[in-house]
């Protein structure tokens, strides 16, 4: 085999050496979205929409689905999750987080049980990836069936469109669309409801911290439950969502979107590495910011770190319980929201207009240059902790990014966020030269809106752990 002609992750590794170099220099931006126009209105507008009014999530073509199907998938699913699947039924869904057999999380995605012997995942790769390994080796009677994201396909077709409806008046929408009040769900419970003629399963679920749906069919029927859902939403206020404001939803929710997927190193991963071809995800993934780790392990996340302890069940034998078990007695970090210092981030904005001396320019809403974005958080100058999503609020007024810090550091904490990457930027296109600076940061709840802390915390249902 060539040097110059990788078969699989495995040999991109060998080729590379150094992992860390590798990830940080790798030439991919930050997540795309693509299929719905960057603005439908303004970005200001949209965001404010989804706390106050209402909106319209096209997510028809960034994420990955699979289709899981055999008298095998219950079980194939159960020794890969570290959730419980305990009263996991039909017309059930819950998000679904694999890790590595040392406890390390791979992703998450949602996992919807569509009927008997038939379930559908849907998010990023890393996990997708990792069930159709799993499947292909394991034991179990399945098949499985991938329904790649619209960036790496050209018929421009996708098995399933998907939209939400979310925000304070999502109800109404829901009513004036179906022509019935909005059905009573469980969260991640699903029934059937009609728009405009046709069938469409209904999943009670809530992004930002607001209630409503996600509504999925046949691809065939997408755009006319779209355009019906967008005119029954005028008299209340409903916004379609662009791709520039939809990745900084996330702030809201205090959802974690970019966990690298911990499959570099270590003897469990060994043989999936050999497995997955060159073409993978975490062969073509990318890492960003001023965290620069001594090892790529130094950059895996715990289901803890993303606030998913509550979902670890040890009720079934399940890859990683062993190593998992061992943490849970252990000493663990905690997520949180970082609440930028407004005058700091003003320098740093303000630098873009000086010749020399300019800060990493920050994006706005969405301040994230790479797929995984780790940035190193300090206090007095010592390490405690990581950033890894950042952007602007324009509900808040105000910069918010989601860290995961150690233990020690309480909620109210003054903490230093070191921005930008050292030497003047890795070689990534998305990195101009820039002089790395510090920011002031505030450690502060999350999710961050008060309104999302009562939905996802405080008794909702990730303290719960039923997802």
């Amino acid at each position: 085999m060539s040097p110059s002609s990788p078969k699989s992750l495995q040999d991109v590794l060998d080729q590379q050496g150094d992992i860390v170099a590798f990830l940080r220099n790798q030439q991919t931006g930050p997540n795309v979205y693509p299929g719905v126009p960057a603005e439908f209105t303004n970005w200001r507008d949209e965001q404010w929409a989804w706390r106050h009014a209402s909106v319209l999530y096209n997510q028809s073509y960034h994420m990955v689905d699979l289709l899981v199907e055999g008298p095998g998938a219950l079980a194939l699913l159960t020794r890969l999750g570290v959730n419980t699947f305990k009263n996991f039924a039909p017309n059930r869904a819950k998000q679904f987080v694999p890790c590595t057999p040392d406890g390390h999380v791979i992703g998450d995605v949602i996992l919807f049980y569509l009927g008997e012997n038939s379930f559908n995942l849907v998010g990023r790769a890393p996990v997708i990836e990792w069930v159709e390994y799993q499947a292909a080796v394991g034991d179990e009677d399945v098949k499985v069936e991938r329904d790649e994201r619209t960036a790496l396909r050209t018929d421009g077709k996708r098995r399933s469109y998907r939209f939400q409806v979310q925000g304070p008046t999502a109800a109404q929408v829901i009513e004036a669309v179906t022509g019935a009040p909005m059905p009573e769900l469980k969260f991640f419970h699903m029934t059937t409801v009609t728009i405009a003629g046709k069938p469409v399963r209904a999943l009670r679920h809530g992004m930002a911290g607001q209630p409503g749906l996600e509504l999925f069919g046949p691809w065939e029927d997408g755009e006319e439950v779209r355009q019906a859902i967008v005119e029954a939403g005028k008299p209340f206020g409903l916004r379609q969502v662009g791709g520039r404001a939809y990745s900084s939803n996330t702030l809201d929710s205090g959802w974690i979107p970019s966990p690298l997927p911990a499959v570099f190193t270590g003897e469990g991963t060994a043989a999936y590495r050999k497995w997955l071809p060159a073409t993978s995800y975490p062969a073509k993934c990318s890492i960003g910011g001023s965290f620069v780790g001594g090892k790529i392990d130094d950059y895996y996340l715990s289901p803890w770190d993303l606030g998913y302890g509550g979902m670890v069940k040890f009720d079934h034998d399940f890859i990683g319980r062993p190593a998992l078990e061992k943490m849970a007695e252990a000493p663990k970090r905690h997520k949180v929201t970082l609440a930028l210092n407004t005058e700091d981030v003003g320098r740093v904005i303000m630098s873009a207009f000086a010749k020399e001396g300019r800060h990493k320019y920050m994006e706005f809403p969405s301040s994230v240059y790479a797929m995984h974005p780790f940035d190193e958080v300090m206090i007095d100058g010592h390490h405690v902790g990581l950033s890894t999503w950042i952007g602007y609020s324009s509900n808040d007024g105000q910069m918010l990014s989601l860290g995961v810090v150690d233990e020690r550091v309480p909620i109210g904490a003054d903490v230093e966020l070191v921005w930008g990457e050292e030497n003047g930027g890795t070689k990534k296109p998305t990195v101009e030269p820039h002089v790395q600076t510090r920011i002031r940061a505030r450690v502060s709840p999350v999710p961050y809106a008060e309104t999302a802390r009562v939905a996802y915390t405080h008794g909702g249902w990730r303290e719960r752990g039923v997802a």
